[in-house]
C-alpha cells in the first residue's frame, strides 16, 4: 500500500472521524494517524498483520470505537486504558493471553469482544467496568469461572467454546446478567450453580454440547424459576 493511498484514507478521515482500513496487509499500526488525534471516533485496522498496537494508541482521547479483529497481537499497551471515551473495542482474532492491569479504567466501555484469543481465564479486571453491556469470550482456552465475575456489569457473556469445567457460584450475583451463553464447554451438570436457575438475572441460559444432556437441567431445582423469567424475556420481544 503506497502513501498516497495512505494520505488519501487520512484525508477523508479527517473529515469523517472515521479511519478503516482493513485487510491490507499492514503489519504496523501506521504513525501517521496520530495526527488525527483529535479528530477520531473510529479505527478499524481490521484483517491485517498488526503485531504490536504502539503506546500513541493513548493520545485518541476521543476515540469510540477500535476494531482491530483478525491481526497478530500479542497484549496490548498500558496506554490503551487512557481512552476515557472508548465504547466499543473488538479484538477478535488475535493472540492475546491477557489484558494490561488498567484495563479497568476504560470507563465507558459497552461492548468488548476478544473472541478467538488465548485468555485463560475471565480477566478480573471487566469487573470495574461499570457500562459494560456484551462481553464476547468465547473461542478462548478459559477453564474456570473465577468469584471476581459477581461484581460483572454485563448484561450478556458469551463464554462458548472454551474449556470450562468450573464456574464460581458468584456468577448467580451479576446485577445485569441476562444472557448466559457457555456451548461447548467442558461443564457436568453437577458443576453448574444451581443458582443460576432458582436466584440470578439470567433469562437465557445456553449451555448445549457440554457434558450432560439438556433434558437432565430440567430436573434441577429452580428450573421453574428460570423458565418463568425466559418466558417473560420472550413475551417481551415477542
Amino acid at each position: 500500500m503506497g502513501n498516497s493511498a495512505l494520505k488519501a484514507h487520512l484525508e477523508t478521515a479527517q473529515k469523517t472521524g472515521v479511519f478503516q482500513l482493513t485487510g491490507k496487509g499492514l503489519t504496523e499500526f501506521p504513525e501517521d494517524l496520530q495526527k488525527l488525534a483529535s479528530n477520531l471516533r473510529t479505527i478499524d485496522l481490521s484483517n491485517n498483520k498488526i503485531e504490536l498496537l504502539p503506546p500513541l494508541i493513548g493520545k485518541f482521547s476521543f476515540l469510540k470505537s477500535l476494531a482491530l479483529n483478525n491481526n497478530k497481537l500479542t497484549t496490548l499497551p498500558e496506554e490503551l486504558c487512557k481512552l476515557k471515551k472508548l465504547e466499543t473495542l473488538h479484538l477478535n482474532g488475535n493472540h492475546l493471553r491477557q489484558l494490561p492491569a488498567a484495563f479497568g479504567q476504560l470507563s465507558a466501555l459497552k461492548t468488548l469482544s476478544l473472541s478467538g484469543n488465548q485468555l485463560r481465564t475471565v480477566p478480573t479486571q471487566l469487573s470495574g467496568l461499570r457500562h459494560l453491556d456484551v462481553v464476547d469470550l468465547s473461542k478462548n482456552q478459559i477453564q474456570n469461572v473465577p468469584d471476581t465475575v459477581g461484581e460483572l456489569q454485563a448484561i450478556e457473556l458469551n463464554l462458548n467454546q472454551n474449556q470450562i469445567s468450573q464456574i464460581s457460584v458468584q456468577i448467580s450475583h451479576c446485577p445485569r446478567l441476562k444472557v448466559l451463553r457457555l456451548e461447548e464447554n467442558c461443564l457436568e451438570l453437577s458443576m453448574l450453580p444451581q443458582s443460576i436457575l432458582s436466584d440470578s438475572q439470567i433469562s437465557l441460559l445456553a449451555v448445549e454440547g457440554n457434558l450432560f444432556e439438556i433434558k437432565k437441567l430440567r430436573e434441577l431445582e429452580g428450573y421453574d424459576k428460570y423458565m418463568e423469567r425466559f418466558t417473560a424475556t420472550k413475551k417481551k420481544f415477542a
